[in-house]
């Protein structure tokens, strides 16, 4: 058998497979855009109100304070911030590393299987014109074994195989919308994320600066008595 008839009794399957292909890309895909939307919804959090707590007790140096504050949220700023106040007694370099690490690991939790629906947004439609094209060739492929048919079997064979590009369509755009809108969720929050990196290292390096208080500093009675020793 040639190989062109050996393609031809594959593609005279037709486009129905392709079809159920569809619909269970179209499960799967439903399924990510479900689980990524309770994951990011559930680390909402009033940043604004968050920050001005966490400024009241830098500016005093109260770091377990501001540590019990963010130790109870469950977003990516409260993590890192975390992470950041952990190493604070190290200097601010110690911080800035410890809160990049766990920015990293927050973004590859937050970005976790968007690539299906970024892979089925741009594929779906390929796949589903793929099942029109075998439609159309079994459509053409019947129509020559039954000649008595006429042109009205082989328009009904093309509108059958017409389906699964509309049903690729429908698949990719539904992914198309969440990824991109699941990406600009994920922008904000690693905006916040910044920005809560930002205060703490401001914080913790205003606080490195500042002069001893003077209860710390030598006394000057006792400078005398060790120049007489």
């Amino acid at each position: 058998m040639r190989l062109t008839e050996r393609i031809l009794s594959f593609t005279l399957l037709g486009s129905e497979w392709v079809l159920w292909l569809l619909i269970g890309l179209s499960v799967l895909s439903v399924a990510v855009m479900v689980e990524r939307a309770i994951f990011l919804s559930a680390r909402g959090m009033n940043f604004d109100a968050l920050a001005k707590q966490l400024t009241q007790f830098l500016k005093v140096g109260d770091v377990a304070g501001a540590r019990l504050v963010l130790a109870g949220l469950r977003g990516p700023e409260a993590r890192v911030g975390v992470a950041g106040l952990e190493q604070a007694g190290r200097g601010s370099e110690a911080v800035s590393e410890a809160m990049a690490a766990t920015k990293s690991r927050m973004r590859l939790e937050m970005e976790k299987n968007l690539g299906v629906l970024g892979t089925l947004g741009n594929n779906a439609p390929f796949i589903g014109l793929f099942g029109t094209v075998l439609g159309i060739i079994k459509a053409f492929a019947d129509l020559s074994r039954n000649q008595g048919g006429g042109a009205a079997a082989v328009m009904s064979g093309i509108s059958e195989a017409l389906v699964a590009t509309a049903v690729g369509l429908m698949v990719a755009i539904p992914a198309v919308i969440a990824f991109n809108f699941f990406q600009g969720k994920i922008r904000q929050s690693l905006g916040r994320v910044d920005a809560m990196a930002h205060l703490i290292l401001s914080a913790i390096a205003q606080a490195s600066s500042s002069p001893l208080p003077p209860a710390q500093a030598p006394s000057s009675s006792a400078a005398p008595a060790a120049a007489g020793q």
